[in-house]
């Protein structure tokens, strides 16, 4: 059996267990490598990008090395080698967990519960709650989907299609590092400044496989083309940006504007200012839209892989 079909079948099977299972409530492989890297971080700490490069090359590279070595040892097996892959696509991808935090929130603010939905919004994103109301909450539901939907979902796949196991494991890894330390607090300013710019490179496919395929999938692909097209480049993230544009512009409502991180406000760009604003019914159509785009970016990617590997064979 040829490397691109052992890979297409694991991934299938990883994708499905995903849907099936979601994340486990104990002993998820991602939280493992967090504690890991937060132990290495305590060792290496230092305000300084050169020893945040050395932590996100340790714990990045780290988790390509240990993709590489599984994936030798099973090499010889198709069965296991799909097995591997499967458990390595469903260890990283989190599209189902991602789309049911978003509906318990969209439950509570359909039942005006909207104290319950505040308390659950940190489950989903690093927003403060409290200074939001119910369409608040869901704006922010939204934009959390569109984003994670190429951080938790797409942005793996196309790694995974690139590097095999390997490619999977470290792009998870990467990503996590982003969020452990790769924000700009006077803590992660300098020593997560690699781990910040790696996630970057690393997400760039992935962000424009997913605006390009929430576009198709979506209801409304010349609004989603319109809206990348023209406020993309407005957000501070130039992967987040074609993202969550593209949603607002397939879902035709207005993302962006006014949002509170950690105490800090900030006023970013709005995102297909002619759509309307986001109420708790589009919170389902993004969960929706997410789902849609996850399998057809599993189909784009082993064909993708399956071809590439076929040429090479």
């Amino acid at each position: 059996m040829g490397a691109g079909r052992v890979h297409a079948y694991g991934a299938a099977v990883g994708l499905i267990g995903d849907l099936l299972l979601g994340d486990p409530r104990r002993g998820h492989p991602v939280a493992a490598f967090g504690r890991a890297a937060g132990a290495v971080e305590r060792v290496l700490w230092r305000d300084h990008r050169g020893w945040g490069a050395l932590h996100t090359v340790v714990c990045a590279g780290g988790a390509v090395a240990l993709g590489a070595v599984a994936a030798r040892a099973v090499r010889r097996s198709a069965p296991a080698s799909i097995g591997l892959t499967a458990v390595a696509t469903w260890a990283v991808v989190g599209g189902t967990s991602l789309a049911r935090e978003a509906q318990v929130i969209g439950r509570a603010l359909e039942a005006g519960d909207v104290e319950a939905a505040r308390a659950r919004l940190p489950h989903l994103c690093g927003r403060d709650p409290q200074a939001l109301d119910a369409d608040g909450i869901a704006r922010a539901v939204v934009e959390s989907v569109a984003e994670n939907t190429s951080d938790a979902v797409v942005g793996a796949l196309v790694w995974g299609a690139v590097g095999g196991v390997p490619g999977l494991l470290g792009f998870r890894a990467v990503n996590t590092l982003d969020a452990m330390v790769g924000h700009k607090s006077a803590r992660y300013r300098r020593y997560g400044w690699a781990s910040a710019r790696l996630d970057d490179v690393a997400g760039w496919p992935g962000a424009r496989l997913t605006a390009v395929l929430a576009a198709v999938a979506g209801g409304d692909p010349r609004g989603a083309v319109a809206a990348w097209r023209a406020d993309a480049a407005k957000h501070p993230s130039p992967n987040a940006g074609p993202v969550e544009a593209s949603f607002a512009g397939t879902l035709g409502v207005r993302l962006g504007g006014t949002l509170s991180y950690g105490g800090r406000v900030e006023h970013r760009p709005v995102l297909n200012g002619a759509g309307r604003g986001v109420t708790t019914r589009d919170i389902e159509r993004a969960a929706r839209l997410s789902r849609r785009v996850g399998w057809l970016a599993l189909g784009v990617c082993a064909a993708a892989r399956h071809i590439v590997k076929g040429r090479t064979s």
